[in-house]
């Protein structure tokens, strides 16, 4: 089995060419269900920022050319353009690295581990993610753990809904005496609430399509739910809107949001999007009266956030390495058998044919005793030479550098499946099977 990530993120395209990937959950599964036939395994990663299918496969790549299939149907042949793909032990790196929250906009930022572990649950349930991709999760889940505890990079990080409120604070100098409107009762939509409350706001109005949803947001913050019926006409009386939902289509357009001008005498109105899809239409923007921002433009506002935590980003890129060597050297070792049975299976065939040859040499003169001699000297022979390297590598534990012997053995005999040397991480360097 090898391991493949594959897809696009804030780094690499547009928020433009993401939003076409950005799919409902029960399209999530059925594509998962389509990559994942056994023995193949697969879960996708899909957030505002990301899109990102990993695989697990013996034949991986056929797995990558179904998944550039699939995402060229879903986001165009310009999606294609965008995407990034990692292979085996870089696949792995780039897995913990997401986990640990070091390749988000913001950097640190906790929601992320929470995202993976959904999209891991979810190809759980879809039947996607079995035995291999279960391993490599629960690695990168106690890797993301460990550079939560033993480094500062979570402290005071700045989330896209902090950054969207701090920034409407800016845009108002305060927002003691504004109106928020939110539009989403999601995980977005709370931690934003969160921030509006600690940043002064006193009037927060909740629109969700589950008006339930809506009325127990509101409550926790002390605010007011709306109807989501309402949603337009709330924009008359809106100072700040902070859009999260899962709307397949924009909510607002230039034509709706402009519709209550009059009624607003042309008062400012910031609006932030924080959803993907977008559900502010960019020609939002073009209305002189209205500040919108998407989550690209989010990203350029945390960016000295990023460069304030570099230290400790570099600290946990280092115990990403560690934990990835971790997760190769012991999967080596699981995978130890399989090489002592193929080095044994190569030393016996060789031995047979030399024995035959030899037989053959010495023409019809020999004894049957004789003969049984000569092949007990070729099998003795191979007992002997292996009996070391067997023990050695059935010895080894997963402290050890079982990967390390594995390897060089398959190397050196030139067995089917010879790990590669890979460098995981500044002056880290581990052995590893083609998976």
């Amino acid at each position: 089995m090898e391991f493949l990530c594959i897809g696009l993120s804030h780094r690499t395209a547009p928020l433009s060419v993401r939003e076409r990937l950005a799919l409902p959950e029960p399209r999530q599964v059925e594509l998962l269900q389509r990559l994942a036939q056994a023995p193949n395994e697969a879960f996708l990663v899909s957030t505002c920022n990301r899109v990102e299918l990993y695989l697990a496969a013996p034949d991986v790549n056929r797995a990558r050319e179904n998944a550039l299939d699939e995402l060229q149907h879903l986001g165009g042949p310009e999606a294609l353009e965008h995407l990034f793909e990692h292979k085996g032990e870089d696949a792995l790196v780039h897995l913990f690295r997401v986990a640990a929250s070091l390749d988000s906009m913001v950097l640190g930022e906790a929601q992320i581990l929470g995202q993976v572990k959904d999209a891991f649950e979810r190809g759980q349930g879809a039947g996607a993610v079995r035995g291999e991709l279960t391993r490599v999760c629960a690695s990168a889940f106690g890797c993301a753990k460990r550079v939560r505890t033993e480094t500062a990079i979570g402290r005071s990080a700045t989330s896209m809904a902090s950054a969207a409120v701090s920034l409407a604070s800016k845009v108002f100098d305060g927002l003691g005496d504004k109106t928020v409107l939110l539009v989403g009762a999601g995980e977005m939509a709370e931690l934003a609430a969160r921030h509006l409350k600690q940043a002064g706001a006193t009037r927060i109005l909740v629109a969700n399509r589950t008006l339930a949803r809506a009325e127990a947001l509101a409550a926790e913050v002390g605010g007011a739910a709306r109807p989501f019926e309402e949603l337009h006409s709330l924009l008359t009386s809106a100072d700040v809107v902070v859009c999260s939902t899962a709307s397949p289509v924009p909510l607002f357009t230039k034509e709706n949001v402009g519709a209550v001008a009059k009624a607003r005498k042309h008062r400012t109105l910031f609006m932030v999007d924080l959803a993907v899809p977008r559900d502010i239409a960019p020609e939002v923007g073009e209305l002189d009266w209205v500040h919108a921002y998407d989550v690209d433009d989010i990203q350029k506002f945390v960016a000295d956030n990023a460069a304030a935590r570099a230290e400790e980003a570099q600290k946990a890129g280092v115990l990403v390495a560690q934990e990835v060597a971790r997760f190769v050297r012991e999967r080596a070792v699981r995978n130890g058998v399989p090489v002592l049975a193929q080095l044994r299976q190569r030393a016996e065939a060789i031995a047979r044919s030399e024995v035959e040859r030899t037989l053959s040499s010495l023409g019809d003169g020999l004894t049957d005793k004789q003969r049984k001699s000569i092949e007990a000297m070729g099998r003795a022979i191979v007992n002997k030479l292996l009996h070391e390297p067997t023990a050695r590598l059935r010895a080894v534990g997963p402290e050890h550098e079982g990967n390390r012997l594995a390897g060089a053995a398959a190397e050196l005999f030139g067995l089917e499946e010879a790990p590669a040397r890979t460098e995981v991480g500044p002056n880290v360097v581990v052995q590893g099977g083609k998976g």
